[in-house]
């Protein structure tokens, strides 16, 4: 664990959680030249993480899914579980093929970047998921589901109720949020600007009490708004 910082006003404070040192390292000379973030500190593993996040309270920490002792996913349902919304996590994986996407996103990640990322796109990632975006690519979304489809599941009432607080158009929005769309596709499918449906998916997560468009997603197919069937899902016809 590195000597903790504290970040200046109008900075992204980041912590970097990675059992691997040349990792870390390798994050953190990305991070510290951009004006607008700033490295807090550096956890080892899952307690470390927990531990840095609640003394330091970055606003994102980089996460690795697999790390001995307590693992990512089990330290970011920890962080998730005491957080009042201010930090964001998102997971460092090796191939985007991970097994444990499902699990880490109902965890409360909200979203993935490789390890091999190219610097520019993990520092826009990190500058998405602050402002309240998520890093949850169509291909992760559909891997998700396919995920979900092969667990036994009953539809929650409670959630299936929430829903009757949306408009039709909410609905549609968050129908489309479960396809993985991005504002500007959902503009295009619903002939609206992308300044109006982003103003209905801020409703949306408002109404159902989520987070990000990551627990949207989950959501949506856990109140049984949006199903999809595995021929279908198989079928590249349908």
């Amino acid at each position: 664990m590195t000597v903790p910082t504290r970040a200046e006003p109008d900075t992204i404070g980041v912590l970097i959680a990675d059992d691997q040192a040349l990792v870390r390292a390798g994050f953190r000379m990305i991070l510290e030249i951009e004006p607008d973030m700033t490295v807090l500190g550096e956890a080892v593993d899952g307690d470390d993480a927990v531990q840095l996040t609640a003394s330091l309270r970055p606003d994102v920490v980089l996460m690795d899914v697999r790390m001995p002792g307590t693992d990512g996913i089990a330290a970011t349902r920890r962080l998730m579980a005491h957080s009042s919304g201010h930090t964001r996590v998102v997971m460092l994986t090796t191939f985007d093929m991970d097994e444990y996407v499902y699990e880490a996103l109902q965890a409360g990640a909200s979203g993935f970047l490789l390890k091999d990322v190219q610097p520019e796109l993990l520092v826009a990632g990190i500058r998405a998921v602050h402002s309240g975006d998520s890093l949850l690519a169509p291909t992760v979304t559909r891997r998700m589901i396919e995920s979900y489809l092969d667990r036994p599941r009953t539809v929650d009432g409670t959630a299936l109720r929430r829903l009757e607080t949306l408009t039709p158009r909410e609905r549609e929005t968050l129908q489309l949020l479960a396809r993985g769309l991005t504002n500007a596709e959902i503009a295009v499918e619903l002939f609206l600007s992308e300044t109006t449906v982003k103003t209905h998916v801020g409703r949306v997560l408002m109404k159902l009490g989520l987070r990000d468009r990551v627990q949207a997603v989950i959501y949506a197919y856990e109140s049984g708004l949006v199903s999809a069937p595995k021929a279908q899902a198989n079928n590249p016809d349908a």
